[in-house]
């Protein structure tokens, strides 16, 4: 990744809006800001929420709240718990999460 004309700023999330995006089950609610190319979202997950899709994007997610359940598409499983992050590649490994009890997660990608 390579980060460059962003000058310092701040973001104050509880100013950032919020859209809903709906899931096979549940739905994730995100605040989205973007700053060259690079996109930050705090995503909100339902409990009972699982993906409609396989994911093929690259990110870097850090669980703050909940449990979020990733499932790789060759049958691997993680559970991320506050405090514990992920990353993985673009095109890389295709992916998709789940929770149970629902999650709040800050991802980069």
């Amino acid at each position: 990744m390579q980060i460059s004309d962003i000058p310092f700023s701040t973001t104050d999330w509880s100013r950032v809006p919020k859209t809903e995006h709906k899931g096979e089950t549940g739905l994730t609610t995100w605040q989205t800001c973007h700053f060259g190319k690079i996109r930050l979202r705090m995503v909100e997950y339902s409990p009972g929420y699982l993906a409609d899709h396989w994911c093929v994007k690259g990110h870097i997610l850090l669980c703050l709240e909940g449990e979020l359940t990733t499932e790789l598409a060759d049958g691997r499983v993680f559970v991320l718990k506050p405090g514990m992050s992920y990353q993985v590649a673009d095109d890389a490994e295709p992916h998709r999460s789940s929770t149970a009890v629902g999650a709040k997660l800050f991802i980069v990608d």
